[in-house]
Formats: structure tokens, sequence, C-alpha cells
């Protein structure tokens, strides 16, 4: 498909797009910004555990979003069918928002022929029977690794989406947005105590990239490699200390704790903990923090958003100064800058909003070796599971999958237990060195807000934090 993002994909045989053009333009007559957003998305999932298939499952889905924009409001019809009275009910409900508002429509996104990601179908290869038996496979590895493995669990997950957005003005810009993802889970015992570990990759690129053996079973030996670490490890020590993160997955906790308040709508309605202060410092020298939509076959990455607008590179804090948030076309709009390529969605059924893509923290220009030596009584923590944070103070509570004790500048022994509390604007000023080996995370990541959920990337290179504090057991 060589002009890929401005031809419409496998559904427009099902929709009239001159009915559904002529019904946008005059549901926007009046209004500041509107556009239909149609989708037609395939997904997939396998799930393998206590040595048999749990669960196989796929789903297609198919249908409409209409958006009429007015000042701060926002107005919006959906369906799961592309027929020319559905758009006609949608785009009366939507257009309601206009009452009282008289507005000149904003010129529509650049366009753009980037093509970040390859097109192609990862539910159709490999077979059915060939992502089975992978699992199988994948079970056995891992239970002959070592006699302490007691339980396995792996998934693999594909989807594709199709979706075409049309302008009132009649433009369209489509994409084709292929993901995948394998996940490997591994329990282990000894003398009846039992710990877990587990390690994933995914992207958007065809699943033979992630479940060629060398690839399946590095993932299989780093999640038991966890396991056995944690069946090993003491109870956390908690109060106020220095940390060293590790890099690429750690930099979940840039994400949360600095990324959600960097994104425009909390800015513009002042709810942030970083509003207002562009151009003020915000973090230490040497912090740069950084949003890419742009990276090839990234989990996080996209050729053009889901309002259109060609994803781009943005800088949001530089050397410690805060430069800009991510926008989407509303939010943009109304704080008088340019959209930044983060409006999205996680379907038809929701309205865009500012989301991050591929978010992380620039390299310095330390050792790592140097940075955890440097550490001489602390938590480096290597990994991290779930975590959440509060926008509006920027507090953050973070628990760490895999994490050991540091004196003097050794590794000691594996900690379990441990939660970094803290948030995000003071953590950003506490930044005391920073490595030189960023790395991006292997494409595990998925970012919910207001209930929507959308695949990221995260990343940062090995970091030291003082005055953390580490909850314990």
């Amino acid at each position: 498909m060589a002009d890929g993002l401005s031809t419409p994909t496998e559904h427009a045989a099902e929709m009239d797009w001159d009915a559904a053009r002529r019904i946008l333009a005059n549901a926007a007559q009046g209004a500041d910004d509107g556009e239909i957003f149609v989708e037609d998305s395939q997904t997939e999932s396998f799930f393998w555990d206590d040595g048999r298939l749990k669960s196989a499952s796929f789903d297609a889905t198919k249908g409409f979003g209409l958006r009429i924009v007015a000042g701060e409001r926002a107005g919006y019809g959906h369906a799961s069918v592309l027929e020319t009275d559905a758009v006609e009910r949608a785009a009366e409900a939507a257009a309601a928002v206009k009452l009282g508002h008289a507005g000149t429509l904003d010129a529509g996104p650049a366009r753009t022929n980037r093509q970040l990601y390859a097109d192609f179908d990862p539910i159709q290869s490999p077979t059915f029977t060939g992502k089975t038996d992978l699992l199988a496979e994948i079970d056995a590895y891992c239970r002959a690794k070592d006699p302490r493995v007691v339980q396995v669990a792996a998934t693999l997950a594909g989807a594709r989406r199709g979706l075409t957005i049309l302008r009132p003005d009649g433009e369209k810009f489509a994409d084709h947005r292929p993901l995948v993802r394998i996940n490997i889970s591994i329990t282990v015992e000894r003398d009846g105590r039992r710990e877990n570990g587990s390690a994933g990759a995914g992207g958007r690129e065809p699943y033979e990239v992630f479940i060629a053996p060398e690839r399946w079973k590095a993932l299989a030996d780093e999640a038991l490699r966890i396991a056995l670490v944690n069946l090993d490890a003491e109870p956390a020590p908690s109060g106020e200390m220095d940390v060293v993160l590790g890099p690429g997955w750690p930099g979940v906790l840039l994400h949360e704790a600095v990324g959600h308040g960097l994104e425009g709508d909390f800015n513009r309605k002042g709810t942030s903990a970083f509003s207002g202060m562009l151009g003020q410092r915000v973090a230490a020298p040497g912090v740069t923090v950084v949003d890419d939509g742009t990276f090839e076959n990234r989990r996080g990455s996209l050729n053009v958003d889901d309002e259109g607008t060609p994803t781009q590179r943005t800088v949001l804090i530089e050397d410690g100064i805060l430069k800009g948030y991510l926008q989407d076309r509303m939010n943009a709009r109304l704080s008088g800058v340019a959209a930044t390529g983060n409006g999205r969605r996680e379907s038809y059924a929701h309205r865009p909003m500012p989301r991050m893509t591929n978010t992380f923290m620039t390299a310095g220009d330390r050792e790592p070796e140097e940075v955890l030596a440097a550490l001489k009584d602390g938590v480096y923590a290597v990994n991290f599971g779930g975590g959440q944070v509060d926008i509006t103070s920027g507090k953050f509570v973070f628990q760490c999958t895999e994490a050991y004790r540091v004196e003097g500048g050794k590794i000691k022994a594996p900690i379990k237990g441990a939660t970094l509390i803290g948030d995000g604007p003071s953590a950003l000023t506490r930044v005391k060195m920073i490595g030189n080996d960023l790395k991006l995370d292997e494409g595990v990541g998925t970012c919910g807000k207001a209930g929507q959920s959308v695949p990221v990337g995260v990343g940062q290179p090995t970091l030291y934090i003082t005055g953390l504090t580490v909850g314990g057991m």
C-alpha cells in the first residue's frame, strides 16, 4: 500500500463515505473541530497455564465514533455498525454540543506517508496450531531447566487494527497497526516457599521476531533467573534512602510519576503538579525527558495519532527545564500551541485525549558501574510491577519485583516486598547521577487513563535518585 496514510482501510466498502462526509460537514458547521473515526480490528490471545492451554480467544470489532468539538466541550456518538442511519444519529447527538457556540473549523492535520512498521496480519501467521505448540514447547523448556520450577504460564497476544479518520472537508487519514506480545511467568518452590519471575517482549513486528527459539528461550531464562533471585530474597528495609534505578523498564516510574503530569489536558485545566511552569526548572541539570512516537516497530509508536496528526519527537524537559506538554488537537487549540501527535483513544467507542507514546529519559555521561558504586547505602531497583500516581500532587507508589540491598557500592542480598514512595516533581530534582546506558523496555507497556488503555513504551538509563522513601514488608 504505497499511500497507506491516505487510503481507507478494508471497511471502506461498508461505509458510504460520500454520505458520511456530508453528514459530518453539516454537523461540524459552527464547530471548532470534528471527525469520524472508523475502526476495524481483530485480536487474539492464547493463555497456557498449569501444563495445558487454559484459554484461546479471538475477537473482531468494527465501528465508528463521530466527534464534534465546540470550545472545551466535545459531543460524541458511536456505533458498532457502519450504516448511514447510525452516522446520522451519532451526528445529531454530537452536534448538540454546539448550542450557543460559534466557531471556525480548525485546519486538518498535515499529511504524511511515513511508515514506521510494516502492514502484516499476526492473526494469520503462525497458524493456530503453531501457536499452541509453541506454548507447549515453552512449558516443557522451562520445567526442564530447573527442578524447582512448579508452574509455568505463557501468553501470546496479537492484534491488527485498521482505522480511517474522515475530516469534515473530506480528507481521510488511514493506518494499519499490527501489535504482538509474548509473556512468560515462572513459579519456583524450595522448602515450601514459592516465588515468581516473569519476562516479556513485543512490538509492531511479526510474531516470528519474538518467537524465534533464541528469543523466547532468552525470555524464559530471564523469568527463571528473576524467580530464583526472589527465592533467596530477604525482607526489604524501610525508611528514606538513596536508590539506583536500572535501565529500561524502570522508566515506568518516570512514565507514571512525571509523564502523566505533562499531558496537555491536566496542565490546561491547572490540575497537574507541572501546571504553569513552562520555562522553569523542574528537574536536576542533565535531566532530559522526551516523548517520541516515531521509533520504528516500537509498541508505543504510531504513524499518525488517532486524530490523524503525525507523531513526533517532543522534548518535555530539557536539561532540567520544562519545555512543553503533550497535546491532542483540542487541548493544543485551547492552549494556543501546536498539536504534538499525542491524541490517542482505546477504540472507536472512546474520545481522544492527550496520551504518551514512547516516553524516556535520555542518557547521561556516567558509566552504570560508576553510578552503582556511588551508592553507599541504599537500594538497587532493577524491575517494577504495578504503580499508582496522583496527577495533582505527583505522588507515586511503585512495587519492586527485583531489587537488591546495596552497601558500600556493592550489591548485597536481594530483597522482596520493597516499594518506592515519592513524588515526581521532587524526585526529578533529586537526580544525582545519570548513566550512559539508555535502554527502552522490551515492548510490554500498557497505559491506563480515564478508563482507556493504550500500548506505550518507556525507557531510561541507570539513574541515581537521593532521598526516596522505601517501604518494606
